[in-house]
């Protein structure tokens, strides 16, 4: 692993829209700045993601079920937004005032299954995840290493709140031309003493340096490229990082 790295977070010219190449927008914005080399990744904000996808629904058009009222009764949540949220959950988590936690069809453990109406042009929207984050990056990952001659990594990130920890940190949702998890069991330590549960986060780690770059309001940088990254190991995908649930202690 690189001891040193660096970030860059152009802007990227004008709102996404569906049907847009987003790809093309992201090298464009990319070439201004800071023209990608081999083994760099880019990061990219899932918004943007799903804006260029389609994925933004308009709340006029949700019908909500008997299940989404009760829960936007108990939550105090718009029942048109927890029937987006039921529609992408394959379960509901915790439900109390302010707070819907389910695990997403993904895998994905988070609040509002992802659903988001942050920078949004128009209020009476709502944006959800991508169909496939792991597909996305792939194809996204493809077209930049063509356009730049050499291997480039990608991930998609989001935020997302911690259990027991204020606060919001940015995580890999899709991942390509990377190494997503570093497993380093086996390996021993400065003393001698062999590591038996390390595995590190890669894909999360990069995702969460990339934010801080990036930003979470309105700083218009929905896309970083880290630089001087390396880690052992053979590219994966975001799915690599999901707990299975029958290892979950906490659900």
């Amino acid at each position: 692993m690189t001891a040193q790295l660096a970030i860059f977070a152009p802007k990227l010219i004008g709102e996404i829209a569906a049907g847009d190449d987003l790809a093309a927008k992201i090298g464009d914005a990319l070439v201004c700045e800071c023209s990608p080399a081999v083994g760099d990744v880019v990061v990219v904000a899932q918004k943007i993601v799903s804006k260029a996808e389609g994925r933004k629904v308009a709340l006029a058009a949700v019908e909500p079920s008997c299940e989404a009222v009760a829960l936007a009764k108990r939550t105090g949540k718009d029942p048109r937004l927890v029937e987006l949220v039921l529609r992408e959950s394959a379960s509901v988590m915790r439900a109390k005032p302010g707070v819907l936690i389910v695990r997403h069809r993904l895998g994905l453990v988070m609040a509002n299954a992802g659903i988001d109406q942050s920078n949004l042009d128009a209020a009476d929207h709502a944006l959800l995840l991508p169909v496939d984050p792991d597909g996305s990056a792939a194809r996204l990952a493809a077209t930049l290493s063509e356009r730049f001659g050499g291997a480039l990594g990608v991930v998609i990130s989001d935020s997302f709140g911690r259990a027991w920890r204020h606060g919001s940190v940015n995580v890999a949702i899709g991942a390509a031309g990377i190494p997503t998890l570093w497993d380093r069991r086996g390996e021993y330590d400065r003393n001698g003493r062999m590591l038996i549960a390390t595995e590190v986060a890669v894909a999360d780690a990069l995702a969460a340096a990339a934010g801080l770059v990036m930003g979470e309001g309105a700083e218009g940088c929905p896309v970083a490229l880290v630089r001087g990254f390396a880690a052992p190991g053979v590219p994966g995908c975001a799915g690599d990082l999901i707990r299975p649930s029958q290892t979950d202690l906490f659900l």
